[in-house]
């Protein structure tokens, strides 16, 4: 049998996992900076959970479970027979991998609501999986970095999320533009061509205009049973989409104007900061999820052509399809594996050293390798990543291995080196040789 693993999943050799610990830890620094806290979620949600709360292009997208033992057993035989799959899937798939961490963060806070003090400010990192058609910087399975806070509707968490984005990617030296809008200005929109009964279809059709064009959005809004008259308007909208231009089309508009006014509290609370990437508003960004309510955020990269970097907004009542009403809430998400490809492709990382082997302990016979490995013992206890060749084979071929794996030190021992205790330590890349120490060898690697 040929190995190979499933379609729009990858693998990941030590070097790219370190990367990836890298901006791992960069977004989970700043996350903690801001007061949020982690929480971890099951890879598993009951499909009851998951499903209605993504619109039903992201239904289509969920990965279901099938149940266990002889699924079929209990299976809807009508629909069954009748091959419909839609109708057949709650017979046999109860459960479902989870699409994102916004809906079973929902579910947490309303099963641990009586433990949690709101505010609550969360942060998750963890996979999810998407049944996505695969292509570049889009995965079926991929690691998401979320950041949270439900029970306010303070928009100053809205700001705060353009000072965690501008912040993350200055450390992770990335050039982005972080893009604001909010729900209500669609909504405005869609009263404005009274098409209120198609707010879905208008925000789902506009959420692919960067990949699709303006053309094939008519033609989404057409097929949808939109009028041309509200098609003309929204593709004069789209066309010059300025914020003065639709805070002037929308200033009457009670709706829309109230998104106007939310957007403006939060570039007030902007006014004066230094931020080292662009900020703007765009009123063609719509997130196609159908739980946003209020703004909603988006970052692209300056510098690469991709998708969306990270992404985000309020949600007024997620938590009341869990049965828990009212408490509103605002979020935001990383898409690491895009940002991994951008910095990869355009070599934005630094020489990484965490959980890289700094020194290898080479013997030359069977009792220098017995002495070798006790100095091997007392290098880990210092702090320092060591690791001793396996045993006292031919010198080259331990320096091979060393090489190969990039160790940067060497540290030699033979008889001579066992009596005196002063120990050959070689620089892998210049190939300088010192008689050194064991304590001297320790403060050099600690340097």
């Amino acid at each position: 049998m040929k190995p190979s693993i499933p379609k729009g999943t990858r693998d990941f050799n030590p070097e790219q996992v370190i990367k990836r610990s890298y901006i791992f830890d960069v977004i989970k620094d700043v996350f903690q900076r801001f007061g949020y806290q982690p929480i971890e979620t099951p890879s598993m949600e009951n499909l009851s959970t998951l499903t209605g709360k993504y619109g039903e292009e992201g239904d289509k997208l969920l990965f279901k479970v099938l149940n266990n033992g002889d699924y079929l057993v209990k299976a809807d035989k009508e629909a069954l027979g009748q091959r419909d799959s839609t109708k057949l899937t709650p017979s046999i798939a109860k459960r479902g991998m989870r699409y994102d961490l916004t809906v079973p963060f929902a579910r947490y806070v309303v099963m641990h609501r009586n433990e949690i003090n709101f505010p609550f400010k969360r942060y998750q990192i963890q996979p999810v999986w998407r049944a996505d058609r695969p292509q570049k910087g889009r995965y079926q399975e991929f690691y998401q970095c979320d950041a949270d806070i439900v029970g306010s509707d303070s928009l100053v968490f809205e700001a705060e999320y353009v000072l965690i984005f501008d912040q993350v990617f200055d450390q992770l030296g990335m050039e982005v533009t972080i893009k604001l809008n909010n729900r209500k200005i669609l909504a405005g929109i869609a009263s404005l061509f009274d098409i209120e009964a198609h707010f879905v279809d208008l925000t789902v059709a506009i959420d692919k205009l960067d990949k699709i064009g303006p053309e094939k959005v008519s033609d989404e809004l057409r097929k949808k049973g939109i009028s041309e008259t509200a098609i003309r308007g929204i593709e004069d909208l789209l066309k010059t989409p300025h914020y003065d231009k639709i805070k002037e089309v929308l200033r009457d508009d009670p709706i829309g104007s109230k998104g106007i006014e939310e957007i403006d509290n939060v570039l007030k609370y902007l006014e004066g900061i230094e931020i080292k990437n662009n900020v703007e508003v765009d009123i063609t960004l719509a997130r196609g999820l159908n739980y946003y309510t209020g703004c909603i955020l988006e970052v692209k990269s300056d510098e690469f052509e991709i998708g969306s970097l990270c992404g985000g907004g309020r949600y007024d009542d997620l938590t009341g399809n869990f049965g828990m009403k009212g408490v509103s809430g605002v979020g935001i998400s990383f898409g690491a594996a895009r940002i991994y490809d951008v910095m990869e492709a355009l070599d934005k990382f630094p020489a990484l050293s965490e959980g890289v082997l700094k020194v290898i302990v080479v013997a030359l016979d069977d009792a220098c390798h017995l002495f070798g490995f006790k100095i091997t013992d007392t290098l880990r206890l210092a702090g320092i990543n060591a690791e001793i060749y396996p045993s006292p084979v031919k010198l080259k071929k331990q320096m091979k291995y060393a090489n190969d794996r990039s160790i940067p030190f060497a540290i030699i021992i033979g008889s001579d080196e066992m009596e005196s205790g002063k120990l050959v330590f070689k620089n892998m890349t210049t190939g300088e040789q010192q008689k050194l120490s064991l304590e001297s060898i320790k403060s050099k690697l600690k340097e």
